[in-house]
């Protein structure tokens, strides 16, 4: 697979992650420290092992990591993961912030 290829696939992973708010909150509170499967669980109104397929996405896309201590899995944030899709986001950000100063100095120009 080409980094092409695998950079595209990346980005499917995490806007995929992204797209449910469930694992956008799961997201919110694993940015500050590492929590327990447990801890995370808690303000969800589902079960655990639907807890750990949300989860498992947000780990597949590479947006959270995982630690093991005794037989307890901590996961928290890893906000690198989300670098691949900051960065293409960047770039239509740009086209849209340059088509935006256009339009803005062409009706500037016009009397």
């Amino acid at each position: 697979m080409t980094t092409l290829a695998a950079d595209e696939k990346h980005i499917d992973l995490v806007f995929h992650a992204l797209a449910d708010s469930t694992r956008r909150a799961i997201l919110m509170r694993v940015a500050n420290r590492a929590l327990s499967v447990t801890e995370i669980a808690e303000p969800f109104q589902m079960s655990l092992a639907a807890v750990s397929k949300h989860l498992k996405v947000l780990e597949r896309a590479g947006l959270l990591n995982r630690k093991k201590q005794g037989c307890t899995h901590y996961l928290m944030l890893n906000a690198e993961g989300m670098a691949t899709a900051e960065e293409w986001l960047a770039h239509y950000r740009a086209f849209w912030g340059d088509r935006l100063q256009s339009l803005q100095q062409f009706l500037e120009e016009e009397p």
